[in-house]
């Protein structure tokens, strides 16, 4: 052999013994530190890995042991965020060589334990925050199926008020993943506190190899309870990735609509109990629940509700638009208490326990005042902005005087507006715009026009169960206030009422007992008479700073001339009114004094001035005490309309309070009503375009 063939001999001996040597105490472990700054960068936190092991091929597999995501720097003491006892990849090797796809068919974690961590300071250590910008033109990998054994993740969010706990494994397919063709679920359930209520629910989800299958629905199954509310989603979504060819059907139950503000973020007025189920669906930068119907209290609701997450921006930041669309066939007002500031439901409200109808009763007897005195959440109103449709074809209730509602709101950066909101009264309506403007101190300054349009007086008068008839009413009110809640509305507001009606009849009982006539009261109850001509009714009040002073009441009968003075005093809802009724015809028991009305607007006194006669319960029914200035006016059937009547019969009065002065000899007169020159003018053309609009 010559020199030069030992020598390559000698070199390939060599090159022999040590790929031997290579293969024999090879360690993958050499590559730690490389995948360890590797990952790195790509996820942000600081990655450690105790031992790695590599079975090359076509499909190479890759096992990491002891895998550890640390929280990011200078994050306060606790444990990592992620610990993972054996991480395992399959990687399609040949595809990432020939296409520069990463294809990865497999991913396995076994014991995977999360720590998901936010500070008060709203500081987390789970947020995502590569070191080193991915290239542009990297496409994202094709991952297969992700199983996981024994998983733990542990969640805690002071702002949340959360501490949840999840167990996390595959497992074989049941119920909708199982009908769905997978042989393999993912598993989770949860336990803890979120919202400081307790939190409960399991979600069961297909494997990730059918996500980006869009020839396979991807199957979602999830039961959650916090506190006393439910929800239950169930269904397929086409493209998991974009979520779309959603067929989910959402179920929505519980006590209390405004608990749902912790899970969705969308703001909802106080409710009695609720069950609703509709369509959850998505679309680009779209949430939508449609077609959903269900029950709210004693109230039915359908329709739809969509949520944009970032359709407005405030102050840089985005904030969510939702758009609702909701229809009632029924509806009990009792429900819509919380939209006003009222506990919502009432003690005849289907479901509730006797305990909670105790309850209700209870508080309703306890408070004092008539108007609700709650103030609004206005950071709440604030989270959203909100435009919603609202129509209820029926009201229920036989003590309620209202037929129909129809809302259209809008609430933009905080502020309310009402545009128009209607109630319907028959064949009239009662209808108006209202605004609520945020101020910097929380209150809220509230700007109100309301117009009374035909409003049949039978309808109003039917809630009273005392009278029958039929009547229609014109009219305007007005109220500019600032406050925190409907009392403190009434409290400080300014503005004004007026109300007219021309022709038609009205009870004679009613006439009489303004007048405390008991013969004619006994006569008329017996039913001769049962109604008097009616040539007018005018009512003018004037609302300053929360007091509602009496300009003009009068009422002409076929029977007597009724006036009526006073103030009622909102803010502490103090009642100081009169009524003076002359006859005119000679009656057997009429008393000349006038009726006062004392007390409070939800517990007034009716009697005599001179006589300490109290008609308290049914009368103060019957004379309609909790409508205010509608209380004369029951069961008016309109007849012919002439404005010239009334204006007549305002003339008169006016000359009767200017005569009539107190201590004149000639008849008693009743304590001088406030009048003003130009109110009387004002009274006459609000006459004019009440009747000629």
């Amino acid at each position: 052999m010559t020199r030069r063939g030992k020598s390559a001999l000698a070199a390939t001996a060599i090159a022999v013994v040590a790929t031997v040597l290579l293969a024999i105490f090879w360690n993958w472990d050499w590559f730690i530190p490389i995948v360890d700054s590797q990952a790195s960068n790509s996820l942000g936190h600081k990655v450690t890995i105790k031992h790695l092991q590599v079975s090359l091929g076509r499909v190479t597999t890759v096992q990491a042991d002891q895998v550890v995501v640390a929280n990011p720097h200078g994050f306060p003491a606790h444990a990592p965020l992620a610990d993972i006892k054996r991480l395992t990849v399959r990687i399609n090797i040949v595809d990432y060589i020939v296409h520069g796809r990463t294809v990865i068919p497999s991913i396995n974690l076994d014991h995977p334990v999360i720590d998901a961590v936010a500070t008060p300071q709203k500081s987390t250590n789970y947020r995502i925050r590569a070191t080193k910008p991915a290239a542009k033109t990297v496409r994202s990998p094709e991952i297969g199926t992700l199983s996981i054994e024994a998983g733990k993740i542990h969640f805690i969010d002071p702002a949340l008020k959360a501490d949840v706990h999840l167990a996390v494994k595959t497992e074989s397919a049941t119920g909708i993943v199982a009908k769905s063709g997978q042989t393999q679920q993912l598993a989770a359930t949860a336990t803890g506190t979120y919202n400081q209520q307790p939190i409960t629910g399991t979600l069961t989800v297909g494997t990730l190899l059918t996500i980006r299958n869009t020839t396979q629905p991807f199957p979602i199954a999830l039961t959650l309870a916090n506190g006393a509310t439910h929800i239950v989603l169930i269904g397929t979504v086409a493209n998991p990735l974009h979520f779309a060819g959603a067929n989910l059907r959402l179920t929505l139950a519980g006590t209390n609509m405004a608990n749902l503000y912790a899970l969705t973020g969308i703001p909802i007025p106080a409710t009695p109990q609720y069950r609703i189920t509709g369509n959850l669906a998505y679309h680009p930068g779209d949430i939508d629940f449609t077609d959903f119907h269900g029950i709210v209290g004693d109230s039915d609701l359908e329709g739809s509700i969509s949520e944009n997450p970032g359709a407005a921006v405030e102050h840089g930041k985005p904030k969510p638009v939702v758009r609702m669309n909701l229809t009632s066939k029924r509806v009990d007002l009792n429900d819509l208490g919380g939209f006003i500031g009222t506990k919502p439901g009432g003690t005849q409200e289907a479901g509730i326990s006797p305990a909670q109808r105790a309850a209700i009763a209870k508080s309703q007897a306890e408070h004092s005042n008539l108007l609700p005195d709650k103030p609004f959440n206005l950071p709440k109103l604030n989270a959203a902005n909100i435009y919603l449709t609202y129509k209820a074809a029926s009201i229920a209730g036989k003590s309620m005087p209202l037929d129909r509602v129809a809302v259209n709101l809008s609430i933009v950066n905080g502020a309310i507006s009402l545009h128009p909101i209607s109630f319907g009264v028959g064949t009239g309506q009662i209808a108006g715009t209202i605004a609520l403007t945020p101020q910097p101190d929380k209150q809220i300054h509230a700007v109100a026009n309301i117009d009374f349009d035909n409003v049949n007086i039978a309808t109003l008068m039917a809630a009273t169960h005392a009278f029958k008839g039929g009547g229609l009413l014109q009219g305007k009110a007005s109220i500019d206030s600032t406050g925190n809640s409907i009392a403190s509305w009434a409290g400080n507001g300014n503005g004004g009422l007026a109300l007219y009606m021309a022709g038609g009849n009205i009870s004679a009982v009613l006439v009489s007992l303004s007048g405390l006539e008991f013969g004619n009261a006994f006569i008329a109850a017996l039913g001769l008479p049962k109604q008097t001509d009616v040539r007018c009714f005018v009512g003018d009040f004037a609302l300053t700073h929360g007091l509602l002073i009496t300009r003009t009441l009068l009422l002409d009968t076929g029977t007597a001339i009724v006036r009526g003075g006073g103030t009622i005093n909102l803010k502490t809802e103090q009642l100081d009114y009169h009524i003076w009724s002359k006859p005119k015809h000679l009656s057997i028991g009429s008393l000349p004094s006038p009726i006062n009305i004392t007390g409070t607007m939800k517990d007034p006194s009716i009697g005599p001035a001179k006589a300490p006669l109290a008609l308290r319960g049914g009368a103060a029914v019957a004379l309609g005490i909790v409508a205010g200035p509608l209380a004369l006016i029951p069961t008016i059937q309109l007849g012919s309309k002439d404005p010239h009547v009334c204006e007549a019969l305002v003339s008169s009065a006016e000359s009767q309070v200017r005569t009539n002065q107190p201590g004149r000899p000639s008849r008693p007169a009743p304590p001088q009503t406030r009048h003003n020159p130009t109110t009387s003018q004002l009274n006459r053309q609000e006459l004019k375009s009440l009747h000629h609009p």
